[in-house]
């Protein structure tokens, strides 16, 4: 896994504890963002060879919205507005133009996105059995799903170019740090 610049902030989890209806929905739309995120890849002439590996992870997020959903809609959560992540917002605005540096920093960004998404998940399934056993099961069970999507988004930004994706992989870190110490005061998973 990454060596993170950073660590989540002290003030995450307890945000997160104390709103799991929000973060529900959150989740629910960081699913689905995931999912248009792995098609949308496939516009990139460096990745016409990883469409099927694409589709594939797609409809892996395309499943976790599902089952979000599912859990929202069992505990009469309705599905709501999107709120977005600054964290997530300030990793994709610093995308570079020029399509094969585009492919290899929107890689690196999606990585970085399921590699927090894994450590945040990893979290919650240690924290949450005395507060909420189904959800600490649920997130458990994404973990290594999370994890094998940084791998991939990874292993293909270095498939393009491994020397500029590893300068860039470390930028991006350092990139995280700064964003992930600015404060949200929503609770969301990013």
């Amino acid at each position: 896994m990454l060596l993170w610049h950073e660590t989540i902030p002290a003030d995450w989890l307890p945000k997160i504890l104390a709103n799991l209806p929000a973060v529900l929905v959150d989740h629910a739309h960081l699913e689905r963002k995931a999912a248009t995120t792995a098609m949308n890849l496939e516009k990139y002439r460096d990745l016409y060879g990883r469409v099927e590996e694409l589709n594939a992870i797609a409809i892996e997020e395309l499943q976790h919205f599902q089952l979000v959903l599912g859990l929202m809609k069992r505990r009469g959560i309705p599905f709501g507005q999107p709120f977005p992540s600054p964290w997530i917002t300030g990793l994709m605005r610093s995308l570079r133009h020029g399509a094969r540096h585009q492919a290899i920093d929107h890689l690196i960004c999606c990585a970085l996105i399921e590699g927090r998404s894994c450590e945040k998940f990893q979290i919650l399934a240690r924290e949450l059995p005395a507060i909420d056993a189904e959800l600490a099961q649920f997130y458990g069970s994404l973990v290594e799903s999370e994890g094998n999507h940084y791998a991939t988004y990874l292993l293909m930004a270095r498939g393009i170019d491994e020397a500029e994706a590893d300068r860039r992989l470390d930028w991006y870190l350092e990139l995280d740090a700064k964003l992930i110490r600015e404060p949200n005061p929503l609770p969301m998973l990013h």
